[in-house]
């Protein structure tokens, strides 16, 4: 999984780890944990959507 580019993906500066900020409860967690591909994940480039219109 390519979480470093995702939207849900945060950087916590005290911690020195990313995490992940999508609101799933515990089951939601494990199951993700246990997928290669994330059915969450968002790309989280603002410009994507521009480049396609354009």
């Amino acid at each position: 999984m390519d979480c470093e580019t995702c939207m849900y993906f945060e950087y916590d500066e005290f911690s020195g780890e990313g995490i992940c900020n999508a609101n799933l409860d515990e089951d939601e967690f494990y199951r993700l944990s246990q997928q290669k591909k994330c059915p969450y994940y968002r790309d989280g480039d603002d410009y994507a959507l521009v480049r396609k219109q354009n």
